[in-house]
């Protein structure tokens, strides 16, 4: 199945995680998510919130306080909610992190077609979109609320790379934590880390990145000797 495009050129996606490699929001997610799980009663450090951002809402629970069969999930829905409500006070003041507009405006005069894979909801895709400022060059946004599972399962790359009308093996995908990594990889897509949200170099590249760059800055620097040459 070719993704050709007018000019018979093969169609290429440059899909990008947003918390923590567009927006630096990650450990805007870990108090949150640390203070929910306080309000009802669990005790769960700082450290491991933070290694399970990216995952969606009801995995990071069952990543936070384990998945087996006595685990009680029907607060599940209220710690998501509280988390939704605490997180929603910074929806007017979230940071952009440095050069993500230009990254992705690069890219896009490149020939490349941008594509947002957030677990996100929309409301809150709508104040990090605003926080990022590149609309303009976004092609299109995958979710997890449009796929049966979430990242680390390869199922919103496949989603975003269809709506981009491109193959696996021509595009990129650029994200912050080991999840992103595990996706890309699983949809034989090539993954970039980036090391702004927090995770190490060593995690990312274990969990396969074939590139780990400081940031959105670095990557932009260094286009030309990236996978997106």
């Amino acid at each position: 199945m070719h993704h050709l495009n007018r000019s018979g050129r093969e169609n290429r996606a440059a899909l990008f995680d947003v918390d923590g490699t567009l927006a630096d929001t990650n450990h805007l997610h870990v108090v949150c998510w640390w203070e929910a799980l306080r309000q009802a009663g669990h005790h769960v450090s700082m450290h491991a919130v933070h290694r399970a951002i990216g995952l969606p809402g009801e995995d990071l629970l069952a990543h936070l306080l384990g998945d087996g069969q006595e685990r009680d999930t029907s607060e599940d829905e209220a710690l998501s909610a509280a988390h939704d409500t605490l997180y929603g006070t910074y929806f007017d003041r979230l940071p952009r992190i440095d050069a993500a507009d230009e990254l992705l405006r690069a890219l896009d005069r490149r020939g490349w077609r941008v594509v947002l894979v957030t677990s996100a909801g929309s409301e809150e895709l709508d104040a990090l979109r605003r926080a990022v400022d590149a609309d303009d060059v976004i092609a299109a946004t995958a979710s997890s609320d449009d796929v049966e599972e979430g990242k680390p399962a390869p199922d919103p790359v496949h989603h975003a790379l269809e709506l981009a009308d491109a193959s696996a093996h021509a595009s990129v995908f650029v994200g912050d934590t080991v999840w992103d990594m595990k996706a890309a990889a699983r949809a034989g897509v090539a993954a970039v880390g980036l090391l702004c949200g927090g995770i190490p170099r060593h995690d990312l590249e274990e969990a396969g990145a074939r590139a780990v760059y400081r940031d959105p800055a670095d990557l932009l620097g260094r286009l030309d000797q990236s996978p997106f040459a």
